[in-house]
């Protein structure tokens, strides 16, 4: 455990908040033509901080850079060298990491807007407000040395927040919930029960993660500061921290093709719009106002605030009552984001139990073995809605056709991509062979191209309680990626220091 405690001074809010009473906000995707007065508008820059005020902020600003961002900012190449692999190459950087990924076919790079080859941005600034204050914040931040500094790419549609995603589905109900206290103690030993609570090193870098280990960072010689006030990194105090209060910032442009969603459900229900609901909520895992499929309650979860009705309407559960998924499909959409498993099947308790489930005795399903322990793949979401969506209900009784692009702008924030994001997108969401599963990816978010060892992709089973399955085929393609880059979001310490090089 660190002894060190956490200066929300240092940290971007967005690791903290979601912002959702700021209904309103504005992704600027920026290439940097001035080098120095950039530099000087992100050390000027009124960053919001982690730390609670009241009230509460009516604007939010944060800042994230991708790898040519910090070269483009004159930081070294030995610097450089301390981020991880998959920042450093870019999410589009590798043809291998793109077909893990899914971003093949429509989600192909080289047809992105933006992110893909000769396209990648240096930064991302993000801009949060209050309904009727993201104009007035708009101007006020870009004024200055802004102009000089940056170019502005095409930039993606705003972003919305009204709590439901493009395809009518309550969204943003689940989250780990991170230990900023640090009371939770992780000695590398197993955990035998699902839940939501994270270390905050999952999130945060140069904190402990679930391994009870220190993720690796970028650290910098002790005399390297910069007048930054970098701190000792725990794990090695004669080095200064640069990752310290800092995460990586997974960002995708998801566009969504509802009509095409709500039109092949129709067809699959022969012109039912109340059989296309329960199938499209059986594709998801949950009922369009966000319940799960699956009865709440039972043993008390971790980090599930039990006075708070919401909290256990739609987070308390797991899926060891439904092993078989004839309530919640095993390929459904919530089961392959969060498994709800722990590091052993659930079984009894005690020094007996424990041995019986390390042995493979007592499983209730061989699936138990087949998914990986959640807790060390959880990401904290920070997604909003970007586009004219059309009125669900419109689109669901009629099929109708939306008006202009829509979508959804992911956002996750995580200490280590490979492990975190780049593991549940393709072992998970993309996987063919998910929980025993076969000829299946994610039904809502997949992609349906073939894979290697599997040339079919575009199947989603239903196990019924006879034991048979009602297997749906041709599943379209219902979500393709318009964009998307990895970002290093910064404490604002390491961003004094990382903007210290240069004239």
């Amino acid at each position: 455990m660190t002894s060190s405690v956490v200066d929300h001074d240092d940290v971007q809010g967005l690791v903290r908040y979601g912002y959702a009473h700021m209904t309103e906000a504005r992704f600027l995707l920026l290439r940097v033509v001035d080098p120095g007065a950039a530099r000087a508008w992100l050390r000027a820059a009124p960053i919001t901080t982690a730390t609670r005020t009241v009230p509460r902020p009516r604007t939010a600003l944060q800042v994230a850079l991708t790898r040519e961002g910090l070269q483009a900012l004159g930081v070294p190449a030995g610097i450089l060298q301390g981020f991880s692999a998959e920042f450093l190459s870019g999410m589009a950087g590798e043809e291998s990491r793109s077909r893990r990924l899914g971003d093949s076919g429509a989600s192909s790079p080289s047809g992105w807007q933006w992110g893909g080859p000769g396209k990648v941005p240096h930064l991302l600034v993000l801009l949060y407000a209050e309904r009727g204050q993201l104009e007035p914040w708009t101007g006020a931040v870009t004024r200055d040395s802004w102009h000089a500094a940056f170019q502005v790419l095409p930039s993606p549609l705003p972003a919305l927040l009204d709590g439901v995603e493009p395809f009518g589905f309550v969204d943003g109900i689940s989250q780990p919930v991170l230990d900023w206290e640090g009371s939770r103690a992780i000695d590398g030993s197993d955990l035998l029960e699902y839940g939501n609570v994270l270390s905050l090193g999952e999130v945060l870098l140069g904190y402990p993660n679930e391994y009870g280990k220190y993720t690796d960072r970028p650290l910098v010689d002790r005399q390297d500061d910069r007048g930054a006030g970098l701190p000792p990194a725990d794990d090695a105090p004669e080095l200064r921290d640069l990752g310290r209060n800092g995460s990586y910032l997974v960002v995708r442009q998801l566009r969504q093709d509802v009509p095409g969603f709500w039109q092949f459900l129709q067809r699959q229900a022969n012109g039912d719009p109340e059989a296309g609901r329960v199938l499209a909520e059986a594709m998801v895992g949950r009922a369009l106002a966000g319940d799960p499929l699956l009865q709440v309650g039972g043993r008390p979860i971790p980090g599930i605030d039990p006075h708070d009705p919401d909290e256990i309407r739609y987070n308390q559960f797991t899926f060891d009552s439904d092993v078989h998924g004839t309530r919640c499909p095993l390929g459904a959409h919530i089961r392959r984001a969060n498994p709800r498993n722990a590091d052993l099947p659930g079984g009894p308790a005690g020094l007996v139990g424990r041995l019986i489930r390390t042995l493979g005795f007592g499983r209730k399903s061989f699936r138990e073995d087949a998914i990986a322990s959640t807790r060390f793949h959880r990401i904290l979401r920070r997604g909003r809605e970007y586009g004219p969506v059309p009125p669900v209900e419109a689109a669901r009784q009629h099929g109708g056709v939306g008006d202009g692009e829509c979508g959804l702008y992911f956002m996750g924030l995580n200490a280590n991509i490979g492990r975190q994001f780049e593991f549940v997108q393709s072992a998970w969401m993309m996987g063919s062979k998910f929980g025993g599963l076969a000829e299946e990816s994610d039904p809502l978010v997949g992609s349906r191209e073939p894979i290697p060892g599997c040339p079919v992709t575009s199947t989603f089973s239903l196990p019924q309680a006879s034991g048979l399955r009602r297997r749906i085929t041709g599943l379209p393609q219902f979500v393709t990626v318009r964009g998307g880059a990895y970002f290093f979001l910064p404490g604002l310490r390491a961003l004094r220091y990382l903007t210290g090089f240069g004239g």
